[in-house]
């Protein structure tokens, strides 16, 4: 598959104001961050901070280095969960099992996880516009097809999609071998905030529609949308901006409502939007949207 980056930045559109972001229809799906041009000199100021680096770098400096920031930069998973895998013996050092949490790590030493050299690859970041029919996930025998197939030759890294997407729903995916940032953006409700155009097997009351921002108790807690309009008066036709990435959270929201859903596309995923790609392609983001992505 290949990268499919377009230089456009689409038409400006102006817009009045209104209550309702998704009067016009899915054209004016935005995060909150989009659409408003910011004071230039504020935004380079911005990523002006020391960019993070890979486990590459970290282990060809001079100063060492903590055990659990080398194993997140080599993409394997977060801090708090290399913290886990230290204090549970999977991880060693020159052949030597480390548990002490402040381990630092030196110039030239091998590290080992579950016996296996980790290799301090590259941080990558992929950002695919998923068809419908394949699974967000790196591999299951339950699916015939999944995401890794359109972005499998991307780079030789070994990266994993951020969070989940079913088979039927279409839109932004990023993909990224940065643990301690997918867990950031995964969380499961101070997350990144996710658009998402959806498409009801019938009518929805305005009275129902409602009930999304002010709060649903589902099965796993309590869930409320931080915005929610009919698109075009059409009461099939629902945007949504929530900052909650709880399993099939917006089928459930619907589902518990009495609505099934024909159609879910997410438009915006952390400010990040497919505008630039067609379905199926991928682009790598570039260093200022990483460096939103990393101080948000």
């Amino acid at each position: 598959m290949r990268s499919n980056r377009s230089k456009s930045n689409g038409p400006n559109r102006s817009s009045k104001s209104s209550g309702n972001r998704f009067a016009r229809g899915p054209q004016r799906f935005r995060d909150e961050n989009e659409g408003q041009r910011r004071p230039q000199r504020t935004y380079e100021k911005k990523f002006r901070r020391a960019r993070g680096k890979t486990a590459e770098q970290l282990a060809g400096q001079s100063e060492e280095v903590r055990l659990n920031r080398f194993i997140s930069n080599a993409g394997i998973c977060s801090r708090r969960e290399a913290d886990d895998l230290i204090t549970a013996g999977l991880v060693s050092v020159n052949g030597e099992i480390i548990t002490s949490m402040g381990y630092r790590v030196k110039p030239g030493d091998q590290v080992k996880y579950n016996g296996s050299l980790i290799k301090t690859d590259k941080l990558q970041y992929v950002l695919l516009n998923k068809p419908k029919g394949f699974l967000a996930a790196m591999d299951s025998p339950k699916a015939k097809k999944t995401v890794m197939e359109l972005v499998g030759n991307a780079t030789k890294e070994r990266i994993y999609p951020v969070g989940q997407l079913d088979r039927s729903t279409t839109g932004v995916l990023l993909l990224t071998n940065d643990g301690d940032m997918a867990k950031k953006l995964t969380h499961s409700t101070k997350g990144a905030v996710s658009i998402y155009h959806v498409v009801l097997e019938k009518p929805m009351k305005k009275s129902d529609l409602d009930k999304l921002t002010t709060g649903l108790l589902l099965d796993d807690g309590k869930v409320q949308v931080d915005e929610a309009n009919f698109i075009g008066d059409n009461p099939r036709e629902i945007g949504l901006r929530l900052q909650n990435n709880r399993h099939r959270v917006v089928h459930r929201l619907f589902a518990h409502l009495g609505y099934g859903v024909e159609k879910l596309d997410r438009v915006s995923f952390a400010g990040l939007t497919k505008k630039t790609l067609s379905r199926g392609h991928y682009r790598f983001l570039d260093a200022k949207e990483v460096g939103f992505l990393k101080t948000r």
